[in-house]
């Protein structure tokens, strides 16, 4: 069985038919998110942004997974008694063609013990210098693919690749996946980023209301 580690973004658009798009709708209305801040949420982007900036160059994958990462999806909380977050879980795939699987860093879905159906997956935690053997967007893309293929029904899948500071927001529509430019957390970027967190909420919360209907 072959693992979500071993695929580029190259073999996964190959071997799924996907392809790359870079004008999308979809993206962009996500990218033009805003929201409106607490003053206690204000204080927390800024120490975590700050913190980050002076040890961005230190930080292994779980130290920013730990440091950053975790704290900054807890301000958004994606707890909910519908979905939450899943990390470290093993994804399968098998197909007439492909069979493949791998642990997911973090995943948004439904289910209590295990995920379901999975809407929103955030991928690698890679240092500043990811290592040149794999390749992030692919191990990326093929959850997504995963997930889509998997699920009872059709609908977007949300992801976000961070590579240390910088954070890309990915999306996959039937055969098409767009990727945005890199958001630099150690910076005013922050603000956005975390609004594009709270936009998936409002994306689950549509397709959950899509679903029940």
């Amino acid at each position: 069985m072959r693992s979500f580690e071993s695929w580029t973004y190259e073999d996964v658009e190959i071997e799924f038919g996907i392809e790359r798009v870079y004008e999308s709708k979809l993206l962009n209305e996500w990218l033009e998110t805003e929201t409106e801040t607490t003053d206690s949420q204000k204080e927390s982007l800024e120490i975590l942004k700050i913190n980050l900036l002076k040890n961005i160059d230190a930080l292994n994958e779980d130290e920013l997974k730990m440091l950053f990462i975790a704290p900054l999806l807890n301000i958004v909380n994606f707890v909910t008694d519908r979905y939450k977050p899943f990390t470290q879980r093993s994804m399968t795939l098998k197909t007439e063609k492909v069979e493949t699987s791998g642990i997911v860093d973090l995943l948004i879905a439904t289910g209590k013990v295990r995920p379901k159906e999975p809407f929103f997956f955030l991928h690698e935690y890679k240092s500043q210098h990811p290592s040149k053997k794999n390749d992030p967007m692919g191990q990326l893309l093929i959850a997504m693919v995963s997930a889509q293929l998997n699920n009872s029904h059709t609908h977007p899948i949300y992801g976000i690749l961070v590579e240390g500071r910088d954070w890309y927001f990915v999306i996959l529509n039937n055969k098409e996946y767009a990727a945005s430019r890199g958001f630099d957390a150690c910076t005013n970027d922050i603000y956005q980023i975390y609004a594009l967190l709270c936009k998936v909420k409002d994306y689950i919360e549509e397709i959950l209301m899509k679903i029940k209907g």
